[in-house]
């Protein structure tokens, strides 16, 4: 069945429908949206050659060279990406920057080939235009319930166990500390705040039930919280997670040495370790103006110390030192004073196991 152009942008993100972005790859990396395929028309230098002809001689004559500059086997192999997809994906959409000349021409030589695939109208400009407005109405709208905690009570393990939830870190890929690189790059921030405004969406069509979220800063590595979300996490009510720094010692190295080390192994190969060996030094490098000179020269010994062992031995046990340092001596002080600008009621304080049976009985009295 011929399936028509849309326009349908809650559809389309409410039913996670493929989508087929043609613009050029500078563009995708500016902003994008989860799970898009960036399969472009032209690529950046000849995007940048059409838009020059463009200007300077119009419309006719920036078809004409786009015509020239993707032809014969370039053309036909491009024709071939877009028809991969078409039969992959064959509920899937297809968009440009404004959904008009580049989607039309993808429309065309697709349709010449025997491929009807429907485009999304007013493109990519319209789509983040949506978002925006979801993400601005979705955020008043919202009942959002934070979870707090000091470094190491495993906030982010009690997010993915919660059936409402945001994972924020997860979004932004980066675990929003000083350390919180986690080897992937991060999105734009365009593209963290189209994901937020789609995982929002998807919520709140579901139900109005409360949404549970992270206790975040400002910032999560390079990214911003959208200045709404900031201020409504403000005053939202809150669960405090609480646990011994022992157990908290545990979570911060399963996550920074055991996990975050297997991660630049992966990637890096037998570089990874000493990578992953710079990636923390650099990190505690950013809390020396708190910390001060000479803590930070201590801390930073043992870490160094606790990196020699491991790799003689294989044991994280030496980690324990400087770890159980940072976090007495550096993030819970941090933390006291975070958590003490919050205005929101405590509805919850204890283990992150109590916590998750808390949010469990309040579904169900709700």
């Amino acid at each position: 069945m011929l399936r028509s152009d849309t326009n349908d942008y809650a559809g389309l993100f409410r039913g996670d429908i493929p989508l087929l972005d043609t613009r050029a790859p500078i563009e995708f990396a500016r902003g994008a949206f989860p799970g898009a395929e960036n399969l472009p028309l032209l690529n950046d230098d000849e995007r940048a050659a059409v838009g020059t002809c463009y200007k300077e001689r119009g419309q006719a004559a920036a078809m004409a060279l786009g015509n020239e500059l993707v032809s014969g086997s370039l053309r036909e192999a491009r024709i071939d990406g877009w028809q991969r997809f078409a039969e992959t994906h064959p509920d899937g959409y297809l968009y440009c920057f404004r959904g008009g000349l580049r989607s039309q021409l993808v429309q065309l030589w697709l349709a010449e080939r025997g491929v009807a695939y429907p485009r999304i109208q007013g493109g990519y400009k319209a789509m983040r235009g949506f978002l925006l407005e979801q993400l601005a109405s979705g955020v008043a709208r919202a009942e959002f319930i934070l979870v707090s905690g000091a470094t190491g009570t495993g906030k982010t393990r009690l997010i993915h166990r919660l059936p409402r939830s945001l994972d924020l870190e997860g979004m932004a890929r980066h675990r929003g500390s000083a350390f919180g690189y986690i080897v992937d790059e991060q999105p734009s921030q365009i593209s963290f705040e189209n994901t937020l405004a789609i995982s929002l969406l998807r919520l709140l069509s579901d139900s109005d039930a409360p949404i549970y979220i992270e206790d975040e800063g400002r910032l999560i590595g390079r990214l911003a919280l959208p200045e709404t979300l900031r201020l409504r996490m403000a005053t939202a009510p809150l669960l405090l997670l609480e646990h011994p720094v022992e157990e908290r010692v545990d979570v911060v190295v399963d996550d920074y040495i055991v996990d975050l080390g297997r991660r630049f192994r992966e990637r890096y190969g037998g570089e990874g370790p000493e990578r992953h060996r710079q990636q923390l030094l650099d990190g505690l490098a950013r809390t020396r103006k708190r910390l001060g000179g000479e803590r930070h020269r201590d801390i930073e010994a043992q870490m160094i110390e606790a990196f020699e062992e491991q790799a003689r031995s294989g044991s994280t046990h030496g980690h324990r030192s400087w770890v159980h340092r940072l976090l007495t001596e550096y993030y819970d002080p941090m933390y006291d004073y975070q958590l003490s600008q919050r205005a929101g009621l405590r509805l919850f304080r204890g283990r992150r196991s109590a916590a998750e049976r808390y949010v469990m009985e309040r579904r169900i009295d709700a």
